[in-house]
């Protein structure tokens, strides 16, 4: 994360870049609930803010990060408005589909792609990306899926943000660490809660 506050020429330039077309398209993500609760359109945000807390002020990557789940969470979108959304839209739009899974596709074989063939923005978004979703699985309850989506983390993901920036994969890691505490809590409470061979008929 960034070690001093933004500099003056910095927030010139953010002061130059129009994100509200984009955020006025991501909006349509409001209806669509996360597991951890809020929505996709907070998400869209809070991956934008995670990439200006590392740094990262590219006009494209940052209009990227807030429309990136659009083509994915929104099967009737019409991509032609993305294009049309200002002077950048066609190269946003090219950066979001390459973020973009395709159903058929299995996820561990799309992050392997973006590792071996993703441009650059494709890797720091899709870091950015998982920071934020790891953050959100605070907030889940489901043991399977804590612990599936931490080890594909570690697996699949890690070895991205190897390739972008040491800082955000030490994020990363400790926040693998810390959800696998949650998980291992949670499952000594569920044991020590199970009945014993003398009570479980009482």
């Amino acid at each position: 994360m960034h070690d001093n506050a933004m500099t003056t020429e910095e927030m010139l330039y953010l002061k130059r870049v129009n994100l509200a077309p984009y955020i006025q398209l991501a909006t349509a993500l409001v209806g669509k609930s996360r597991y951890g609760g809020s929505n996709m359109f907070r998400h869209q945000l809070d991956t934008m803010a995670v990439l200006i807390d590392y740094g990262y002020l590219d006009s494209v990557l940052l209009k990227a990060a807030i429309v990136h789940d659009l083509l994915e969470d929104v099967p009737d979108f019409n991509h032609n408005v993305l294009l049309l959304a200002d002077y950048e839209g066609h190269v946003v739009y090219e950066l979001v589909q390459e973020v973009t899974r395709v159903p058929s596709v299995p996820k561990h074989e799309f992050l392997s792609h973006i590792l071996e063939n993703g441009s650059q923005n494709a890797k720091v978004l899709k870091v950015a990306d998982r920071i934020s979703n790891m953050v959100s699985l605070g907030f889940v309850n489901k043991m399977d899926f804590i612990k599936r989506y931490t080890d594909e983390t570690e697996t699949h993901v890690f070895p991205i943000a190897k390739l972008v920036n040491k800082s955000m994969l030490e994020e990363l890691q400790s926040l693998v660490k810390s959800r696998r505490k949650y998980f291992a809590d949670f499952e000594k409470i569920r044991v020590d809660a199970m009945p014993t061979d003398s009570t479980q008929f009482l």
